[in-house]
């Protein structure tokens, strides 16, 4: 078994959790003005593009939506309420996969036969206009064309609406982003290499002294055929043996209590079935920043789980890289 990094240091625990939403918050109000600021110009030229191409939401109809799928995100934020994808399917009685498809991936669903595609997109647009915000868009029910203010300030309300629906995925993406450069910067000055993770057939092909991420892991899930589990970063020793499976680093960062307590045990089914697989001797670490409680710690080291903080990332040391 391996010696222990954070979990049986009850006593640093309380500080270490005020130590780390500390640094998630300096990090937060640095990052997140500067990127919903660039955001948000970004959403009012989008939204203003629209406003544009539909003579001010005066003239929306199936052809526009035909050749610009992508708009559906933008109108249904323009009503009143802002309409979530799956109200709009019910609503409209449209299938879920068109919705989807236009507002996720902005593309028409390539099988829906032309004729059914027109009838539903007729339903999407009766909703929309039934339930445009007039109060953002006044010109529609006085029938007369916006000034180039009250134009502005429209595409600017409906702006903000589009980076709140954006935020948490942002946020989410440039917390990867952020945990992932720190540990990439410590590997490298202890001498290890990255490599893609495409390149890596199985872990058992990958050299010595590299790490790489968002590798796949075979993992025995009672099912005929093994199923493939993504972990975050895959680290092979440089003392290790070529057959030897990576050490494995679960990046965690989180804005609130909350959400880490609801999802710890995803972590831990993780670990069961690496564990089922590999047996005791499978190394998991969680790499923590943020809003992590002694609730949340106490149940990953119950479950044998280890983890390094962000705020401390010189624990790698402990790990015999």
């Amino acid at each position: 078994m391996y010696n222990p990094i954070n979990m049986t240091n009850t006593q640093k625990w309380k500080q270490d959790v005020a130590t780390s939403v500390d640094f998630y918050n300096n990090w937060f109000l640095n990052y997140a003005p500067t990127t919903y600021r660039n955001e948000r110009v970004a959403a009012i030229k989008r939204v203003d593009k629209v406003l544009k191409m539909t003579e001010c939401f005066r003239n929306i109809n199936i052809e526009v939506i035909m050749s610009h799928p992508e708009i559906l995100q933008i109108l249904r934020l323009s009503t009143a309420p802002p309409i979530a994808r799956d109200r709009l399917v019910g609503l409209a009685g449209v299938n879920k996969s068109l919705v989807d498809s236009m507002d996720k991936d902005a593309i028409l669903p390539p099988r829906m036969k032309k004729a059914e595609l027109a009838v539903q997109l007729d339903r999407i647009v009766s909703i929309i206009h039934r339930l445009l915000d007039v109060d953002i868009f006044p010109w529609i029910q006085l029938h007369e064309n916006p000034s180039g203010v009250s134009r502005k300030r429209a595409a600017s309300i409906v702006a903000d609406r589009l980076c709140g629906s954006l935020a948490d995925p942002l946020i989410r993406n440039e917390q990867e982003k952020r945990q992932l450069q720190a540990i990439s910067t410590y590997l490298n000055r202890k001498g290890y290499r990255f490599v893609e993770s495409k390149s890596i057939n199985s872990y058992e092909s990958m050299p010595v002294g590299t790490f790489s991420f968002h590798l796949n892991i075979p993992v025995d899930a009672g099912m005929e055929k093994p199923v493939n589990i993504p972990v975050d970063v895959a680290i092979k020793r440089k003392d290790g043996d070529a057959s030897d499976l990576p050490l494995l680093i679960e990046c965690k960062s989180a804005g609130d209590f909350t959400n880490t307590n609801k999802r710890r045990k995803e972590e831990a089914q993780k670990m069961e079935q690496l564990r089922h697989t590999y047996g005791d001797d499978v190394r998991f670490v969680l790499f923590l920043c943020g809003y992590f409680d002694s609730s949340y710690l106490g149940y990953e080291a119950a479950e044998g789980i280890d983890w390094i903080w962000e705020h401390r990332i010189e624990d790698f040391e402990m790990l015999d890289l």
